[in-house]
């Protein structure tokens, strides 16, 4: 496999827009449309995270995550997307772990995250990594389908 390298950002970074557009399109055919979700995409704003990781195959982007501070001191994970010929590769997996550790650098304690119980590879990686199920937070707790996990750093 091509070398990947990770890049630090903000969400003002073009790759990471783009990204955002991606995931938006993918989450509202998931959820049945834009209809069933309209009131969640308020926390999905880029703008709102403050930390992104791009990583990148030869100057090209293919994967993404970002973290955003939350109530309680939490760090939200947000926006992990490995475009689609790039996974199976371990990309996710190396993105949470940078995730993680700036989580940890910057003083959080935990990161939580949402998913959706279809997204299987997703709730997977998130279990093997050591997150658990916790209530979901608002705004997910009024999202049907939405769970919710935490990890605590150490």
């Amino acid at each position: 496999m091509d070398l990947v390298t990770y890049k630090w950002t903000d969400a003002d970074n073009a790759d990471l827009r783009l990204f955002y557009k991606i995931t938006e399109e993918y989450y509202n055919d998931i959820a049945g449309g834009l209809r069933n979700r309209n009131g969640f995409v308020l926390y999905n704003l880029s703008e709102s995270i403050h930390d992104v990781l791009v990583a990148y195959v030869s100057c090209v982007a293919i994967a993404c995550a970002g973290l955003k501070r939350y109530p309680d001191g939490d760090a939200e994970v947000k926006l992990v997307w490995v475009e689609p010929g790039y996974r199976g590769k371990h990309i996710a997996s190396k993105i949470m772990d940078l995730i993680e550790e700036k989580a940890v650098q910057s003083g959080f304690k935990r990161t939580i995250l949402q998913t959706r119980e279809k997204m299987y590879a997703a709730v997977s990686l998130y279990k093997n990594r050591g997150y658990y199920p916790i209530d979901n937070y608002p705004p997910y707790d009024k999202l049907e389908g939405a769970v919710c996990f935490a990890k605590d750093l150490a």
